[in-house]
């Protein structure tokens, strides 16, 4: 009997639990200095969606990263962001769906701009939601901009990171 290959995924994220971050979300020019993003002990969240992908993922998505226990409390037990309490930071990060083709990079398998662009705000505003609903245990909700370079500062108490696939 042969078995039935997974679908490809819809999304992939990296979950960081972290100390403190900082983003960089516009960089600076003649007027005006760099502007930033920062939370304090929470998650960074690192998102990329493929072809395919369509906004009925974003529910799944948002429940299943917001309820995993990878943040440690002062107890030292692990709990999840919005029990903790703690913040979250959102990273756009097309380059999670990246695969190698010789010495280069590809990213053919990413969603558009504009889809990835109303999934990545799709995304963020249930995040919002969700710790909002959490009973203001939660933080904040802190996000980069969609399709820009940007600045990553992180301090972190371990490499606790992991990856999920939805």
């Amino acid at each position: 009997m042969t078995e039935k290959a997974a679908p490809p995924p819809a999304a992939r994220t990296v979950l960081q639990q972290c100390l403190h971050a900082r983003l960089q979300v516009k960089p600076p020019d003649e007027q005006s200095e760099a502007e930033w993003v920062e939370i304090d002990r929470g998650m960074v969240i690192y998102v990329c969606f493929f072809k395919g992908a369509t906004d009925d993922i974003l529910p799944k998505m948002v429940s299943a990263l917001l309820a995993q226990r990878l943040c440690e409390s002062d107890s030292g037990r692990f709990v999840s962001v919005s029990e903790l309490p703690g913040s979250l930071l959102i990273v756009p990060q097309a380059t999670l769906g990246g695969k190698a083709k010789g010495k280069a990079m590809q990213y053919h398998g990413n969603v558009g701009k504009e889809d990835g662009l109303r999934l990545y705000g799709g995304f963020v505003s249930l995040c919002k939601k969700e710790l909002q609903a959490a009973g203001g245990k939660s933080g904040t909700v802190k996000h980069g901009t969609y399709g820009n370079r940007q600045v990553l500062k992180l301090d972190t108490n371990g490499p606790y990171t992991h990856l999920m696939e939805f």
